[in-house]
């Protein structure tokens, strides 16, 4: 007999399991340029805040592999070029819901194909230009877009 869980219940299962494990959480941020040069922001539903497009890694997958994925679901873009490695933050209190060490990385993306999957989790889509790009960032990501703007890598 094999045990199948829904989907919604499913991401409910794995963040309980990321606070009761206390491990760090790997994920990846990309710093996504449009055919037009503009960044490619999500606006989150739970902070209503801009951010870059990214997520957690899942079990067996790779970054490679995540950054498509992570990038269709979260912004409706398709990956065109994968970009460089801009950096590596790993402050614990950066992100109010787990230890995130995150990996951020430029990429060549789409126009935008559809709407993000979950409707709840991402309010809006937009592109903008280096000169008007909104602030702050969600999960203390401004700092790390402004670095990589600035072409430094960085970790931390």
């Amino acid at each position: 007999m094999r045990l199948r869980i829904p989907t919604a219940a499913w991401g409910i299962v794995k963040e309980v399991a990321r606070h009761l494990l206390r491990r760090p959480v790997v994920g990846l941020v990309a710093v996504a340029r449009d055919p037009s040069g503009r960044i490619v922001l999500i606006k989150r539903g739970d902070t209503g805040e801009w951010c870059l497009p990214g997520g957690t890694l899942e079990w067996g997958e790779t970054l490679q592999a995540m950054l498509p994925r992570e990038l269709m679901e979260e912004a409706g873009v398709e990956l065109l070029e994968p970009g460089v490695l801009l950096g590596v933050v790993s402050q614990p209190e950066r992100d109010p819901r787990f230890h995130a060490v995150t990996v951020v990385v430029s990429a060549k993306v789409s126009d935008v194909k559809r709407a993000p999957m979950n409707s709840l989790e991402i309010l809006e889509v937009k592109a903008f230009r280096d000169d008007e790009l909104p602030s702050p960032l969600s999960h203390g990501l401004t700092d790390v877009l402004q670095k990589a703007l600035s072409g430094k890598l960085g970790w931390e």
